[in-house]
């Protein structure tokens, strides 16, 4: 099918060989010979929404916004035409983010405006609310989690939403992920021209006072909008029906109650805080509702406009590392502002976390300590491998040779080599020492995702998006053998410490374990809902634990096959896990920022850290296992005392 893009056309669908439009009489062709609109999907007082195709993309799904407002008078079209130009503009402006519809063109065509965008395919909240009722605390557990590390990346760049309601959230198809949509009256931190008293931004019941007298809006105003849909999506019904204007307070708990709904005093309060009238009172960033969400005993902290820091007028609260989020390690790089400086920074008396590594200028995916040289080395989606002192948290060497992404690094037994892996397709040796280049080792046909090499310093393992998983002779790096059987790109490895077993995991939602030295398959373990993120092996190579999407940790007798416990307490992907030396502790690292430590006879929580403003996509361990090392999409790496 064909669609009539004239505004007034009535019955705009046509058949795909029609030249003329069978209703209007209106040629019929693509948008800059290339965008096909097929099919009417919405009409608002700015103009139709289509959706198209890609013809230059394969045919790829897209959405075509029309720019035909039915607005009267000059000052009304022009204000119409500026919040138009304004989505186009913080679409790009936020650039490529995976839960941000990305924009592909922004043109004018036949004196009239359209904005192309990429299509999400799901449902809006307030569609999934009807269809499957009422959000239990888990699932807005799962809202919370999973918008505010998208908030963080928007107001990092300096914009604010203002139009946060379960009409603009959606649940993609594919993945069950949300998506923020609808940026068509977002701004500009720092933009408030315009504003003029009496100016409504937002929807109403959903946006706080502060944007409905003169259109201030902050950080704190986006999460008081996402506050309000969470209590709409708890309730089934709209937050102005939840607030008492008498007693200027909120009453959606007693609503609750009444139904029989009983929620924790932790969501309670973080939601309270969420939805306080005045700015000074409510949270700041979403870094702050994050750590609380992620707390494992929460006490809320009492706000006054005397107590509270100030509130800016015209930039928020920034952490000083650039933000980016994506769920994997794509080819392409996050953009950086500035060079970043190479230094560590102590942490506070009491705090768990000892020093800071800063110096890599994207996201720091692996992590790779040595003890007997008391160093550590990272990679990043900058490209390179750090070298740190552990000690003094000095950078030693930067390592430059990968033409990509690096994504998996890996330190060598007896402490001399480094070893990384790249979406340059490449596996790279590294002198430790003084970071010499000795070897590149080519062989995967796509990105190389994990590295391990075996406790007897003989064999080296790689998996990667090839769905191939590669073992080397570690000194010569000849290649041994593929292992083959795997259905899914590969996202870990681990070789036992006893040098008899490889465990992969992957985005087949399955584990599975190979004889080292033949490369038979002994054993698929399934159970996990979603990839297979991290996979790890106790000292005495008897239990296996593998980290996955679906937010669980699965421990396993390795040598049954037996699944021995669930555990489950992180808010998003379980990206990175490692059992201490004593085989007493599981460390497990996510996309919700948080380390959790993990009693592996009982499987509760012994300590949650939350130190990182990103996800955790790395942890080591010193052989000792009194130091914890992590990785984050913070660009940081962080250094933390284990308990005793």
């Amino acid at each position: 099918m064909i669609c009539c893009l004239n505004p007034q056309c009535r019955k705009p669908i046509n058949l795909d060989s029609a030249q003329v439009c069978q209703s209007c009489g209106s040629t019929l062709k693509a948008l800059r010979a290339r965008y096909r609109a097929i099919q009417p999907i919405g009409q608002g007082g700015f103009g139709r929404t289509y959706l198209a195709l890609d013809e230059d993309r394969l045919n790829t799904r897209c959405v075509i916004k029309q720019f035909s407002p039915q607005v009267q008078g000059t000052k009304s079209l022009e204000k119409a035409v500026q919040l138009f130009n304004q989505e186009a503009v913080r679409l790009h402006e936020l650039g490529e983010h995976p839960q941000i519809p990305t924009l592909l063109a922004y043109f004018e065509q036949d004196e009239l405006l359209y904005l192309v965008q990429q299509f999400i395919e799901g449902q809006n909240l307030l569609q999934v609310m009807k269809q499957e009722g009422a959000f239990g605390e888990r699932k807005i557990r799962d809202v919370l989690s999973d918008i505010l590390p998208v908030l963080r990346f928007v107001h990092n760049k300096q914009v604010i939403h203002r139009d946060i309601t379960p009409m603009n959230i959606l649940r993609r198809q594919n993945d069950d992920r949300l998506m923020l949509i609808d940026f068509g009256v977002a701004k500009q931190v720092d933009d408030d021209a315009g504003a003029e008293p009496g100016t409504r931004i937002g929807t109403e019941g959903y946006s706080p006072i502060e944007q409905f007298r003169g259109g201030r809006a902050y950080p704190a105003s986006d999460l008081y909008s996402l506050g309000a849909t969470c209590l709409h999506l708890m309730t089934e019904t709209k937050p102005d029906n939840l607030y008492d204007p008498l007693n200027g307070r909120w009453i959606w708990r007693e609503y609750l109650q009444k139904k029989g709904t009983v929620v924790s005093n932790q969501l309670a309060g973080i939601l309270d805080g969420m939805l306080k009238d005045l700015v000074s009172e409510r949270y700041q960033s979403a870094d702050e509702v994050m750590r609380d969400l992620n707390a494992d005993s929460f006490l809320p902290v009492a706000r006054s406009p005397k107590s509270a820091p100030p509130i800016p007028v015209s930039r928020p609260p920034v952490p000083a590392a650039p933000q980016q989020t994506r769920p994997a390690f794509p080819a392409s790089h996050p953009p950086t502002s500035r060079p970043p400086t190479s230094r560590p920074s102590r942490g506070n008396p009491g705090d768990r976390c000892l020093q800071t590594l800063t110096g890599h200028s994207s996201w720091v995916t692996g992590v790779a300590v040595s003890s007997q040289a008391q160093v550590v080395a990272s990679s990043s989606l900058d490209d390179t491998v750090k070298i740190w002192s552990l000690n003094t948290g000095e950078l030693l060497h930067t390592l430059t040779g990968h033409t990509r992404d690096v994504n998996a690094i890996a330190i060598s037994p007896d402490g001399k080599t480094v070893i990384s892996g790249s979406d340059d397709y490449t596996i790279r040796y590294w002198q430790l020492a003084n970071g010499a280049p000795l070897r590149t080792v080519t062989g995967h046909a796509r990105d190389v995702n994990a590295l391990a090499v075996s406790a007897d310093g003989r064999t080296l393992a790689s998996g990667g998006e090839d769905r191939t998983i590669r073992l080397w002779q570690f000194h010569t790096a000849a290649p041994l053998r593929t292992l083959v059987g795997t259905a899914g790109m590969i996202r870990s490895v681990v070789i036992s410490p006893d040098s008899k077993l490889v465990a992969s995991g992957g985005s087949d939602n399955k584990v599975k374990l190979w004889n080292l030295q033949t490369g038979a398959q002994i054993r698929v373990l399934s159970g996990h809902l979603n990839s297979v993120q991290a996979v790890a092996i106790s000292a005495d190579s008897k239990l296996l634990a593998s980290g996955s999407k679906d937010k669980t940790i699965k421990l396993w007798d390795l040598h049954t096959g037996a699944l021995i416990r669930t555990l489950t307490g992180h808010l998003r992907d379980v990206n990175t896990i490692a059992i201490t030396p004593d085989g007493k502790m599981l460390i497990s690292g996510s996309s919700d920022s948080s380390l959790k430590l993990w009693n592996l006879s009982t499987g509760e929580v012994i300590d949650t850290l939350n130190g990182h403003l990103d996800s955790v996509n790395s942890i080591a361990l010193t052989a000792q296992g009194k130091l914890l090392i992590s990785g984050s999409s913070d660009n940081t790496i962080k250094v933390w005392q284990m308990p005793s």
